[in-house]
This record gives structure tokens, C-alpha cells and sequence, in this order.
């Protein structure tokens, strides 16, 4: 096996003997700690890791937001944006219009 991919195992193999730990905290501990992070351009999970003094990567991260859309979904939005249920790219065109609108007006009451 070649040094190369030996070395790419090597951090395969450690970056499967992680192991994620999820912590029940109140709601006001985990609202203090994502309030922290979002404030600092970090995850929750690296906020905790730089609150526990761990190394954090600092590896760009896309910024995104995500939600699950099914059928119905596609088809209420479809047909609240007046587009074909079935015509997803204009109906995410639309609906990250509507939530830039949203949030511009949750900005401005802030």
C-alpha cells in the first residue's frame, strides 16, 4: 500500500473511533450556547468544543439552513408561489426570496 493512501486510512480510521456525545440540557442553556456560537460563526457543537477548550477546525463551512420538503410540501408552496409543484428549483428560488424578506424584517425589529 502506497505511503499516500496509508496516511488516508490513517485519518479514516481515527475519524471513526470518534464517537458523538449529545448532552440534555435545558432550554435555556441550549439557547446561551447556540446564541454563542451563532455570535462566533460556529456550530453548536464546535461553540461547546471551544467552550471545553478543545481544538475547534476551522475549516470553512457553507452556510445554509436546511428543511425537509415532501410531496404536499411541493405542492402547498406550489401553489401558494403560483408554480407547478413539480418545478422545485423555482419553488426554492421563491421560497429563499420570501424568507430573505422575513428575515430582513426580523432584522429590522431587532
Amino acid at each position: 500500500m502506497s505511503k499516500k493512501l496509508e496516511q488516508k486510512w490513517a485519518s479514516s480510521i481515527a475519524a471513526m473511533k470518534a464517537v458523538q456525545v449529545a448532552f440534555d440540557l435545558d432550554t435555556r442553556l441550549q439557547y446561551a450556547i447556540r446564541l454563542a456560537a451563532l455570535e462566533e460563526g460556529l456550530s453548536p457543537s464546535d461553540q461547546i468544543r471551544s467552550m471545553l477548550e478543545l481544538p475547534v477546525t476551522t475549516r470553512p463551512k457553507r452556510p445554509r439552513l436546511t428543511v425537509t420538503l415532501n410531496g404536499d410540501d411541493y405542492q402547498r408552496l406550489g401553489k401558494r408561489y403560483g408554480v407547478a409543484a413539480d418545478d422545485q428549483l423555482e419553488i426554492k428560488k421563491k421560497v429563499m426570496q420570501e424568507l430573505a424578506e422575513q428575515a430582513d424584517t426580523l432584522l429590522k425589529d431587532n
